[in-house]
């Protein structure tokens, strides 16, 4: 039986397009840390080379080098906490620098992805596709915890409109903000897709 996250987890990922509060168990990722602006070329690299762990450990079984407790599933989306740089933060106007962005990129891995199996497969991939990004990906343990989430539909530039949303339900809610980053899931695929009908998941962290 194929797991898709679609049907599977549509709790996490096909929010409706109004504030909701949830609360996310811990999920394994692949995940790589950078900075700058994500219209630039060096970004589509970065996802590169999550996509080339993810599908590795996917088509596993074609090797005869599946995990232990391996299962058909559909890989899951991309994903990216963002954040600014300290420099950008003292001297916020309300006019963001994307040259400034901070990014913590990263895709979900099943269940059965230990951090041995993890690690040999980024090891099999630096020897079948190098690239020297794959030196920066770490595979992670992550539990968001109390979160509000949405779903958003249009271009990136619009999403201020759904985080006000987001931070005017967390008040009537009672919920406090912890922290200034942001969780982003694409949903859709930018170079595909008309910017006012891209859908991505926004998520901040709650107390």
């Amino acid at each position: 039986m194929n797991h898709e996250w679609r049907k599977n987890d549509k709790q996490f990922y096909l929010p409706k397009d109004k504030p909701e509060a949830i609360v996310l168990p811990k999920f394994k990722f692949y995940s790589i840390v950078g900075k700058g602006n994500p219209n630039d070329d060096f970004f589509a690299e970065y996802i590169g080379v999550l996509y080339s762990l993810s599908y590795a450990i996917k088509m596993s079984p074609k090797q005869g080098l599946a995990p232990k407790g391996y299962f058909e599933y559909t890989v899951f989306p991309l994903e990216g906490v963002w954040d600014i740089d300290d420099q950008a933060k003292e001297n916020y106007n309300g006019n963001l620098d994307k040259n400034s962005l901070i990014f913590n990129l990263m895709i979900r891995q099943p269940d059965f992805v230990s951090e041995d199996y993890a690690n040999e497969t980024i090891e099999r991939v630096k020897k079948k596709k190098p690239h020297e990004l794959l030196d920066k990906v770490k595979f992670e343990s992550i539990e968001e915890g109390s979160c509000i989430q949405m779903m958003h539909t249009g271009s990136y530039d619009s999403e201020p409109e759904s985080f006000k949303k987001m931070a005017l339900f967390a008040n009537e809610k009672g919920f406090k903000r912890i922290g200034h980053n942001h969780r982003e899931i694409y949903l859709t695929d930018a170079r595909k897709v008309a910017p006012e009908k891209l859908k991505t998941v926004l998520r901040f962290r709650v107390a």
